[in-house]
């Protein structure tokens, strides 16, 4: 019985100290608080950033991105960008090139390379083409950004600022996520994100070391980028967690503002989840020596992603924990067991029946929300098991 038990507290411990108790105290303890005041003025000699952007079939998007990179505000004769397309087969290759024709800009590079590879191969090279161009070295920055996240005028020099602290290594921009609508799951992912925004800002702002950027636009010191291994699904994690190890520094800046359309279809965002499950279980098994070394980054990664990353693992544990508690007759365990298939699987069904009648409840379709991304994490967990040969994915769909 007492092993059971044990079990049933293991597991409720773990999910809540990873979603809750961590949360808030990182909010306590960076109130008042903040990240870096080392920062370039506008009238300082700034550093040579290198946009890094592979794209894959982004007809849709391409060009509002390309036009949301024309209007950054930063000096000209250091803003270069080096763009390859991963094997396009729409009109995103003639749209790049259409662009660099007609603003005849000597500072965009286009590569097509002509065979789909995935992300981190055309990354690599791209990356490798800047420091041939312009050196590895802490004075030339790459902005690492996607296709479908569009930039304000101000982001990149927000996010530059920082780089006068030569301990900064890597600094992520403020994701807004924009399109929401109350019938899908648009709602869910939006308060998520938001709440991963702040998290991560907190983390950077008491630790100086925060859990990865979220990939659609961050900055990173050339001389810290690391290759990306070509079958791995998350390259952003990796790039981040190689840079830490260094001994470097990571933070959000709140006022580099960049948007992306937040997802609708929970099938599409199940799909998304799934890979990226995969691509956690990569970083996790290539990041586990930091996990043995007891120190604030392998804190940070423990509670913030690791915890995160096995709570599927976590809740089926203590609910076949209490299960079997409640089958032995002890009330309180039998009151647990049913309130957590209530919730696992009875509030679920209630938001699809209801939806179905055009009905949609925000605590039903959160809950739902989280049920969802936490089966398609224990989905992508038996991917990676079964072996990953290739990173090449079917985009998400862009609005």
């Amino acid at each position: 019985m007492l092993f059971w038990i044990s079990l049933t507290l293991l597991s409720a411990v773990g999910v809540l100290h990873s979603y809750l108790f961590f949360p808030l105290w990182a909010k306590r303890r960076s109130q008042g608080r903040v990240f870096n005041q080392i920062c370039f003025e506008r009238t300082d000699d700034l550093p040579i950033v290198t946009v890094i952007m592979s794209v894959f079939n982004e007809e849709k998007v391409i060009v509002d991105k390309l036009n949301s990179l024309l209007h950054v505000d930063y000096p000209k004769e250091k803003w270069h960008w080096r763009i390859g397309s991963d094997g396009s087969s729409d009109a995103t290759n003639r749209l790049i090139e259409h662009f660099k024709n007609t603003y005849l800009a000597e500072n965009i590079h286009f590569t097509h390379f002509s065979n789909r590879r995935g992300k981190p191969p055309v990354l690599n090279d791209l990356v490798q083409q800047a420091i041939e161009q312009w050196g590895a070295n802490p004075n030339h920055i790459l902005l690492l950004t996607d296709a479908n996240v569009l930039l304000n005028q101000n982001t990149v020099f927000q996010l530059i600022k920082h780089f006068k602290n030569k301990n900064i290594l890597l600094m992520d921009a403020n994701m807004i996520p924009v399109g929401m609508q109350s019938d899908g799951i648009s709602t869910s992912e939006h308060q998520y994100l938001r709440s991963e925004v702040m998290l991560k800002y907190r983390e950077g702002v008491i630790w100086g070391q925060m859990m990865g950027p979220f990939g659609g636009c961050y900055a990173l010191r050339s001389d810290a980028f690391s290759p990306v291994p070509p079958n791995y699904l998350v390259d952003d994690f990796y790039i981040a967690m190689r840079a830490l190890e260094k001994g470097g520094q990571a933070g959000i800046e709140l006022e580099a503002h960049c948007y992306e359309s937040v997802s609708h279809d929970i099938r599409e965002e199940y799909r998304r989840k799934r890979r990226i499950s995969s691509g956690n279980f990569q970083n996790l098994n290539t990041f586990m020596p930091i996990l043995l070394k007891f120190n604030t980054l392998s804190f940070l990664f423990f509670s913030h992603k690791v915890l995160r990353w096995i709570t599927p693992f976590l809740i089926l544990l203590g609910w076949g924990a209490s299960g079997i508690l409640a089958w032995k007759g002890f009330k309180l365990y039998q009151i647990l067991f049913w309130g957590c298939s209530m919730v696992l699987i009875g509030l679920p069904l209630l938001d699809l029946l209801l939806q179905k009648i055009n009905c949609n409840s925000r605590i039903l379709r959160g809950i739902r929300y989280l049920i969802w991304m936490n089966v398609a994490l224990l989905e992508g967990f038996f991917k990676y098991v079964s072996g990953i040969k290739s990173n090449i994915w079917q985009p998400t769909q862009r609005t």
